[in-house]
């Protein structure tokens, strides 16, 4: 995930709300130091090329061509022998500026709001021809098999049932068409509009550029100060994870270690199991169907239904939210709840204790943490092979849990100091985890 920011230097506003100030000061280093370092590579390779004779050195703005050009500039002049001046708006048969941007907004809006439509209804339309085709499968194969047990004069009958039922499914295949064609519609008037006021609010937004660019001038001040400050803090930030290193790299080889053992006991549990049926007699166990992966995680989260798919498709084989080597669900875990109601949940616990939240912004999760006065929200990076917190720890985990176990002993941030004590809860019943293990 810091890669991917670092490469396209741009982070969503609603994933950076939910960085804390230390994640948010360690972002702002790192991009900075990306763009020196690409400075430094332009210019290494445009001095390289000036050497080589591969292009012409660049001249210098503000230089005149002097006598070896004779391009010059000639003014439109009007009726009166002054320069000819048009102002957009204010001639004759000009549309007003007002009417002129209602017009772009709305155009905009709408080609945003179609773009998505054929592509809600090219989704739409694999799911229906997909679910159709897998009944029409599934109905003629029933049929086939039907048909091995009846006579030779019932094959007839039997061929007219399954035009039929043929015909049956491609008049209810049209139906949901129509249905999934009036649905897409009507989100693609409601997107237009939606799209239409987002970018109203947008223009009138930048309205108050003029007040930003004074407030920016301050803010300069303010981060040449904050940038020395910073230094000072990661300089005592890795003095102090240098002395932490040899813990944490112990800790995180023994939770690689574990991940391994248990995918070493489960491999011999099955090979135990496979040698205590070959020696008996009967008929051989079934074989296993493979079962067809169609699911293609999105690059980010787009509504509950999709996380809740990724949970079970991806997180669940890796046990996570589980307890360690057990069946049972960690105290400590909830499922897809909003920050307000993580902090309600620990506003009555002391300081300590935590929860772990299904993220709605990344593929991952949310550490809520009880400060003595306040909270903290951490977020846990789960979209690769491993976990780890995004932007504060370096360290990667085998297993959710692993995370969580390393550290109830170290600390989360040197500045923080946040240890991990008192799990938070279920409060209510049914619990909010419950669509994830359906």
């Amino acid at each position: 995930m810091l890669q991917q920011i670092l490469h396209d230097m741009y982070i969503d506003p609603e994933l950076l709300a939910e960085l804390s100030d230390v994640q948010k000061h360690i972002l702002f280093y790192k991009m900075r130091e990306e763009q020196l370092r690409r400075w430094r590579e332009r210019e290494a390779w445009e001095a390289l090329a000036e050497a080589e004779d591969l292009r012409p050195p660049k001249v210098k703005r503000g230089m005149w061509l002097g006598a070896a050009s004779d391009k010059h500039i000639q003014w439109l002049l009007g009726a009166d022998g002054e320069v000819w001046v048009w102002i957009m708006g204010e001639g004759p048969g000009d549309k007003p500026y007002e009417e002129i941007s209602e017009e772009l907004i709305a155009e905009k809006a709408r080609l945003q709001a179609q773009r998505e439509a054929e592509e809600l209804w090219r989704q739409k339309e694999a799911e229906i021809t997909k679910k159709f085709r897998d009944a029409l499968a599934n109905e003629k194969a029933r049929i086939l098999a039907e048909k091995w047990k009846v006579e030779t004069e019932d094959r007839k009958a039997a061929k007219v049932l399954e035009e039929r039922i043929h015909e049956e499914f491609k008049r209810k295949e049209e139906e949901e068409r129509k249905r999934g064609e009036e649905q897409i519609r009507l989100q693609e008037e409601q997107r237009a509009k939606e799209l239409y006021w987002t970018l109203k609010q947008a223009q009138l937004q930048s309205h108050a550029s003029e007040k930003e660019e004074r407030e920016w001038e301050e803010q300069l001040r303010r981060s040449k100060a904050a940038d020395e400050e910073r230094s000072r803090r990661a300089q005592r930030a890795r003095d102090e994870y240098r002395r932490h290193s040899l813990r944490a790299i112990q800790k995180g080889t023994v939770a690689g270690l574990s991940s391994m053992f248990r995918e070493l006991g489960q491999s011999q549990e099955q090979e135990a199991r496979l040698d205590h049926h070959l020696p008996g007699p009967g008929p051989p166990p079934p074989l296993a169907v493979p079962v067809s992966r169609t699911w293609e995680r999105p690059r980010r989260p787009v509504s509950r239904e999709v996380i809740v798919r990724w949970f079970k498709e991806e997180q669940l084989p890796r046990g996570a939210g589980f307890e360690r080597n057990t069946k049972s669900i960690a105290p400590w875990f909830h499922g897809i709840i909003s920050r307000e109601d993580a902090e309600d949940l620990l506003e009555n616990m002391t300081e300590g204790a935590f929860l772990v939240r299904v993220s709605e912004k990344i593929w991952g999760y949310t550490l809520s943490y009880r400060l003595q006065k306040g909270f903290k929200h951490f977020l846990v990076d789960a979209s690769g092979d491993f976990y780890s917190f995004l932007g504060v720890d370096p360290n990667r985990h085998a297993t959710l849990t692993d995370l969580i176990d390393f550290h109830k002993e170290e600390i989360i941030t040197v500045s923080g100091g946040e240890l991990l004590q008192e799990p938070c809860g279920q409060r209510d019943s049914p619990p909010d985890y419950h669509l994830l293990f359906e």
